[in-house]
C-alpha cells in the first residue's frame, strides 16, 4: 500500500515520479507564497471509456480490453502477468476531486481503489465481460513495479469518504466502449 507519507524520503522509480513530486512541491510552495488555495489529488491509474485506446499511450485496461476485442483466443501480456495494480474508474475519480476540491485539506490525498489484481486475472476480467474464453500469452515486455496499489486510510479520515470498488462496471463500460469503436473503424475502412 502506497500511503501519501511513503513518497518521503523521495526516491522515484522514474524522472515520470520525480516530475510527479516536484509538480506537488511547486503547488504547495505557490499556495503558501501567494495565498492560494491548492489541492493535490495523487492519482492511481484511472481508467474508462473516451480516454486513449489505440495509440501507445493508453493504460493497461483500455488496451488489454482492445487486445481482448480483437483476439480469436489468446492475448498477449508483458512479463509474468503477476505484477499487480488496482484501477480507478473514471467517474470514481470525478467523485474524488470534487470531494477534495470542496474540502479543506492542503496536502496530497491519494485517490485511487484498494483491491489489487494481477494483470493475467485483469485480461482474465475482460475476457468474461467480452464473452470470450481467452488464453494468455505472457511475453517479455516492460512491466513496472510488481505490485502498487492506493492507501486510502487517508483520505477516508480526511473526507469521510473512499473511492468504490468499480472495477467490473469499469471494465465492462470501457470494452463496449472500444469493441464499439473498433467496429466503427472497420466499417469506415470498408467503406
Amino acid at each position: 500500500l502506497l500511503s501519501e507519507e511513503s513518497a518521503y524520503p523521495a526516491n522515484p522509480d522514474s524522472e515520470y515520479g520525480w516530475e510527479k513530486l516536484f509538480s506537488e512541491r511547486l503547488f504547495l510552495s505557490f499556495a503558501r507564497n501567494y495565498k492560494i488555495r491548492a489541492r493535490i489529488a495523487r492519482l492511481h491509474n484511472v481508467f474508462g471509456p473516451l480516454g486513449s485506446w489505440n495509440n501507445g499511450k493508453e493504460k493497461a485496461p483500455a488496451a488489454l480490453c482492445r487486445k481482448v476485442a480483437v483476439s480469436t483466443g489468446e492475448v498477449e501480456v508483458w512479463g509474468p502477468g503477476t505484477q499487480t495494480r488496482s484501477f480507478l474508474y473514471i467517474d470514481e475519480c470525478i467523485e474524488g476531486i470534487h470531494r477534495i476540491m470542496a474540502g479543506d485539506y492542503g496536502q496530497p490525498l491519494n485517490l485511487g481503489s484498494e483491491r489489487m489484481i494481477t494483470i493475467n486475472n485483469l485480461v482474465y476480467l475482460i475476457g468474461k465481460v467480452s464473452g470470450k474464453d481467452i488464453k494468455i500469452k505472457n511475453i517479455p515486455g516492460p512491466t513496472g513495479v510488481m505490485g502498487r496499489n492506493s492507501h486510502n486510510k487517508k483520505i477516508n479520515e480526511i473526507l469521510g469518504w473512499q473511492p468504490k470498488d468499480m472495477l467490473e462496471y469499469g471494465l465492462e463500460q470501457t470494452y463496449n466502449w472500444i469493441h464499439h469503436n473498433i467496429k466503427t473503424h472497420a466499417e469506415d475502412s470498408t467503406s
